[in-house]
């Protein structure tokens, strides 16, 4: 807070320099400390950043000259990137108020407009976007240039968050062929229009989006993203050709590949190619079989066969489902134990975290443990991802706390190391100081009185102040010949007294006559004195600077080493505090996920059951169907055969008659 009142109070003209708004755009470094800061920054070890600088600002605001510390080149700078590093850690109300500041300030317009745009950026990502236009609509006038693509593009997001689609639609098709949000403008375009009731120009905008090229990884994924909405789209619609020509765009290694190999099936499905429909299922069945999709499609794949009248190999695809789902149940609930116990928050802060500061994009490294099994579909919630990466940070800030507290016990060995060696000197040293110091002063005293007299030698005429030792000494010798002579009439004769009258007056004559000569040699002489007095009062300074120094570095440091003891121990409990509910609210977001999941795959195992029954009842049906159509062909045939043996027995019976008929009547 106190830095936050100082930032006030100071000039604000690091706002006033355009090209200093980022920290991207830092001057040239002058000083180190102030590039130290800058080096943590650039690592995203903002919390280093932020205790440097922030040091380094309290050290800068409490000198007693601070244009003379190198510093002071890059204040304005500074200034504008703590509150980036504020922003970077997540410090939202600390850089707000320091920002609304600004707004209600009275400086440039185009100032205030930045800090405004700043402000609303906060309480967008907060998702607080009434809060963010309330703000942006304060904005008038123009903005800086580097920001105005941005601010447009805020606003429009705003507008969406709070239902003005078609305020949101114009501004976005003002910035339509900016390059910097390029793929994100035309998407949120798409999702507006959507919202808005314009499915043409929707379907147009995220066919723009979805063959869109790029090689940034942000941007492939929001072209799957949109190819994946405009395929749900041509489902819902009835549309399934439409709906398989965007399925098929979507990348097979991108993150929405899973929902596409499933939706692809289902296109397929309601096109009735079921072995179609197949291939992609059996793709994804290969994939992770923590995934909704994957677990879906094991649902589906037995379906597809059921369709085909393949009922044996329906039945066995739902029999590896249901021990699928089984698995998967039993994990689930082993999942929700160890989180319950706390495993899952050891896992966050274990070595690896430590070491991979961007470990939960590298998730699927980690070693496979009941707590971490379903951590990539926990982290599908930007809540889960803001609350872990807060968990995080306060137990950095724990570890770093219990690091300052030890640091401060050996703070106080070096001050008694330092006490115990300069105790036994210091005494001897004042004592040549204080002989030393008073011949100094001396010195200085005959220095000041020489100096009087020479100013006012320059405005009155005083010869005799300048004459020499030997015109002194001539001076007072004849001093006491007139003396003498005085107290000796007898011998003071006008001869004598001539001759004294004649040296005073050639001693008076000389003196007179190198009066200017003298006087400036004497200024001369003082300016060489000057320096040689400066370099005493250097020297002097300088001991009294030490021996200042040596006292002090030991002295007056119990009482603010035991204030600073009892915040940090403060700070520990209140972190700790925050650091357990926290703990709290990591697990019931995890345990609530995962008895989600353990619940979805429940009914699956339901639904594959009775589906189970169902395709072992049709086999068998299919199977005493054809065995009785068998059965009945082969009496049929039976009855066929029976038949035309009785045909030949009266035929041959027949014959017979005949025969005997013929015989008879040949015998008669």
């Amino acid at each position: 807070m106190l830095r936050i009142l100082k930032f006030i109070a100071v000039s604000l003209i690091a706002f006033n320099a355009t090209a200093e708004n980022t920290i991207d755009k830092a001057p040239v470094l002058k000083d180190i400390f102030y590039g130290e800061s800058l080096f943590y920054a650039f690592q995203d070890k903002h919390f280093d950043a932020i205790s440097k600088l922030d040091a380094e600002l309290g050290q800068f605001y409490a000198l007693d000259n601070p244009s003379l510390d190198p510093f002071n080149q890059h204040i304005n700078h500074a200034e504008f990137s703590v509150g980036s590093f504020e922003l970077a850690y997540r410090m939202h109300q600390r850089a707000g108020r320091a920002i609304k500041s600004i707004m209600e300030s009275s400086l440039n317009q185009k100032i205030r407009n930045e800090a405004a745009y700043r402000l609303a950026q906060i309480y967008y990502r907060k998702n607080q976007p009434g809060n963010a236009l309330d703000i942006l609509e304060k904005i008038q006038g123009e903005m800086a240039d580097e920001l105005r693509v941005d601010e447009i593009h805020l606003r429009a997001q705003v507008y969406i968050s709070t239902g003005k689609f078609s305020e949101a639609i114009e501004l976005l098709k003002s910035i339509e062929n900016e390059d910097k949000y390029k793929g994100y403008i035309l998407y949120n375009l798409g999702i507006a229009y959507i919202q808005n009731g314009d499915e043409k120009e929707a379907i147009e905008a995220l066919s723009r989006l979805g063959v869109l090229s790029s090689n940034d990884r942000g941007i492939l994924a929001l072209k799957d993203k949109a190819n994946l909405t405009l395929a749900n789209r041509m489902l819902e619609k009835g549309s399934p050709e439409l709906a398989k020509k965007y399925f098929s765009l979507v990348r097979l290694n991108g993150p929405f590949a899973d929902r596409a190999l499933l939706g692809m099936g289902w296109v397929n499905v309601s096109l009735g190619q079921f072995k179609k429909a197949l291939v992609p299922w059996a793709i994804l069945q290969e994939r992770e079989i923590t995934n909704e999709s994957v677990q879906e499609s094991l649902l589906a794949v037995p379906y597809a066969y059921g369709q085909l009248n393949y009922f044996g190999q329906a039945a066995l695809s739902y029999g590896k489902a249901m021990d699928n789902f089984g698995g998967e149940i039993d994990r689930l609930q082993t999942s929700i134990k160890s989180v319950r116990e706390g495993k899952f928050l050891n896992a966050v802060l274990d070595k690896q975290a430590e070491r991979d500061k961007n470990w939960l994009h590298n998730l699927r490294d980690l070693q496979e443990t009941p707590e971490t099994r379903y951590i990539l579909s926990l982290m599908a919630s930007n809540d889960f991802q803001q609350s872990l990466k807060n968990y995080q940070d306060l137990a950095e800030l724990r570890v770093r706390l219990s690091y300052w507290l030890s640091s401060l016990d050996v703070y106080v060995e070096m001050i008694e190391i330092r006490r115990k060696y300069y105790e036994p000197l210091l005494p001897v040293v004042e004592k040549q100081f204080k002989k030393l110091d008073a011949r100094i002063r001396l010195r200085l005293s005959q220095r000041d009185r020489l100096d009087q007299r020479l100013k006012s030698l320059a405005i009155a005429r005083r010869p005799e102040y300048l004459a020499t030792a030997e015109e002194r000494g001539i001076q007072d010798k004849l001093g006491k010949i007139e003396l003498y002579l005085s107290a000796n009439p007898q011998h003071y004769t006008d001869e004598v007294r001539a001759r004294i009258s004649r040296l005073k007056g050639v001693l008076h004559w000389n003196i007179n006559k190198a009066y200017h000569e003298r006087l400036t040699n004497a200024y001369k002489q003082m300016q060489t004195l000057d320096i040689y007095i400066n370099k005493l009062n250097e020297a002097y300074q300088s001991f009294v600077r030490t021996r200042q120094a040596a006292t002090q570095s030991y002295e007056g440091y119990d009482i603010p080493i035991r204030q600073l003891k009892t915040k940090i121990q403060a700070i520990q409990l209140k972190v700790n505090g925050v650091m357990a509910r926290q703990g709290r609210l990591i697990e019931t977001l995890a345990v609530n996920e995962l008895e989600r999941r353990r619940n979805l795959l429940e009914e699956y195992q339901i639904n594959a059951r009775f589906a189970l029954a169902e395709s072992y009842d049709r086999a068998t049906k299919k199977q005493q169907k054809a065995e009785q159509e068998k059965l009945i062909q082969g009496i049929e045939e039976d009855k066929a055969l029976q038949q035309s043996t009785v045909d030949e027995v009266d035929a041959g019976d027949a014959e017979n008659t005949e025969s005997e008929k013929v015989t008879e009547e040949v015998i008669q």
